[in-house]
């Protein structure tokens, strides 16, 4: 996909405040420290759009982007790894739920993983919620320049297994240093916003 523009709608703290348009919206999620913001900077040709921080958890509120003024990306708060308290994180829980089970504008979910490592008991609750809502879902597994090929083939066999992946939900291998998997998860996404405009 060519980007043409990319900028920064608005922050909101829970579904009332999501923004009112009816642009169809794809959102990103995944552990605080997955590279999020780097995939997100790296599919929209610039190096700072999306705010990387080498503290997880700094994105603490629901982030909307628009993208060739036809699509929303939306950068939802990390989980599993932040530096907050307790009370903080429930919080993202909850925001984070309203926000998926009743967001009518949203077509589908990029959930990251780390591809060096087994998913997480967290990555799991959430790949299975999302399937329990029948949220369109595509796992990219992040951080593919970290490890040989052949290593990360075998990796990415056991974030399938581990997720117990449903057939027919993409699992793709990324790098935000080589690009690798970009143009795959634009197609992704297309699909998505193509079938909801």
């Amino acid at each position: 996909m060519k980007i043409t523009s990319a900028e920064f709608v608005t922050s909101a703290t829970g579904l009332d405040k999501c923004p009112s348009e009816s642009y169809p919206e794809v959102a990103l999620a995944g552990r605080s420290n997955v590279g999020k913001s780097s995939l997100f900077n790296n599919l929209v040709n610039r190096k700072r759009l999306a705010r990387t921080s080498n503290t997880p958890g700094r994105t603490q509120l629901i982030n909307f982007f628009i993208i060739n003024n036809r699509i929303h990306l939306v950068d939802l708060p990390g989980y599993g790894f932040a530096k907050v308290p307790v009370r903080v994180k429930a919080q993202w829980g909850k925001m984070i739920s309203r926000y998926l089970a009743g967001r009518k504008q949203l077509c589908g979910l990029i959930l990251l993983v780390d591809v060096r490592h087994k998913p997480t008991v967290d990555d799991q609750q959430m790949y299975n919620w999302l399937k329990a809502y029948r949220i369109p879902t595509a796992v990219v597994a992040t951080k593919a320049d970290k490890l040989s090929r052949g290593q990360a083939m075998q990796n990415l066999a056991v974030v399938r297994k581990t997720l117990q992946l449903v057939d027919g939900d993409p699992l793709i291998l990324f790098s935000a240093v080589t690009g690798q998997g970009k143009e795959e998860i634009w197609t992704v996404i297309e699909n998505w916003t193509e079938n909801n405009s």
